[in-house]
């Protein structure tokens, strides 16, 4: 019963977050019903064969909403050599194929409903589905997104966060579109899936100034796997993020960081300050409390910079503007 009562909390809290800006569950209920089966259909194919593109998938939403707002800009391809979103350093670590999934998502509601359903709510749905795929709670998506016409390389480097933000710069990151440091706490254990390629941390391991040039952050026997794994400065291999929890949405990230093992320099970080680390005991210890409070900051999230009415287009492709 619990669970039932913080579940309808996450459903009232998305219904306050979605007014100001026109999307709504159901958008497409009259225009293309089966829009959001079509999507999940394209995503679970996909999974058959690579069991972590999910992961690529909420990488990517999270991306894109955080460059222009929840457009679809980080889908175009470069058109005359111009320089994209996805072709920025920050994205080079999506892979090719969670842009694939994208496409045959938006060919499967273009041959049932053509020209109706936005690649922006298509890369929405897909990173809800990403999440309930691994076990993280399904919630309920506001639609109406249209997609944009602009995307920048240099706009994703100076927008996004990286893995080397202290605290602070993580605060002011997220203050930025409109997302409390609560809400960056939160939206941060969407690194409880997935993988990182060594360049993203191998200074903890070899470039510390301590005299093991580990981070002393860094739980030691922790230290001693990564660099079996990424064995020089420079090692371009992967390991996974949350290695007690590569396929499994939960509160594993958060149980990490208390043991020192946030592989990032901003996961560890969580704990420099009373207000994050409080939170991350609250979800080491509460998984429920993590899930509700995910889905939530997941639909506010969603609603950064939204265009919507007869702003941007509904693209034909969604690598290319129509």
């Amino acid at each position: 019963m619990a669970a039932v009562k913080i579940y309808c909390l996450a459903l009232c809290l998305m219904s306050t977050a979605v007014a100001a800006n026109q999307l709504r569950v159901g958008f497409y209920a009259q225009t293309c019903p089966r829009a959001e089966t079509l999507v999940r259909q394209a995503l679970n194919d996909a999974l058959r064969s690579d069991a972590g593109i999910g992961a690529d998938l909420l990488r990517m939403h999270f991306h894109d909403c955080f460059v222009r707002g929840c457009d679809g800009s980080i889908l175009l391809d470069s058109v005359n050599g111009n320089s994209v979103e996805k072709n920025a350093g920050i994205n080079q670590s999506i892979e090719d194929e969670a842009f694939d999934v994208v496409d045959q998502a938006k060919v499967n509601v273009e041959a049932v409903c053509p020209g109706v359903v936005s690649c922006a709510d298509i890369l929405a749905f897909l990173a809800r589905d990403s999440v309930a795929h691994y076990g993280g709670w399904f919630y309920a998506v506001p639609a109406g997104r249209r997609d944009g016409r602009i995307s920048i390389s240099s706009e994703s480097t100076s927008n996004l966060p990286t893995e080397n933000f202290r605290l602070g710069q993580l605060v002011q990151n997220f203050k930025n579109k409109g997302l409390s440091p609560s809400e960056m706490v939160t939206l941060s254990g969407a690194h409880t899936i997935g993988v990182a390629h060594c360049v993203a941390f191998t200074r903890r391991l070899y470039n510390s100034s301590s005299s093991t040039g580990v981070d002393p952050t860094l739980d030691p026997t922790y230290a001693a796997q990564l660099r079996r794994s990424c064995p020089t400065l420079t090692t371009d291999e992967e390991v996974p993020m949350d290695p007690p929890s590569q396929f499994g949405f939960d509160n594993s990230y958060y149980q990490g960081i208390l043991r020192n093992r946030g592989l990032f320099t901003s996961d560890q970080s969580l704990l420099t300050a009373p207000f994050s680390a409080a939170q991350v005991n609250l979800f080491a210890r509460n998984s429920a409390s993590f899930q509700s409070s995910f889905a939530a900051a997941m639909v506010k999230m969603g609603n950064i910079g939204v265009l919507t009415g007869f702003n941007g287009e509904i693209r034909k492709k969604c690598r290319v503007v129509n």
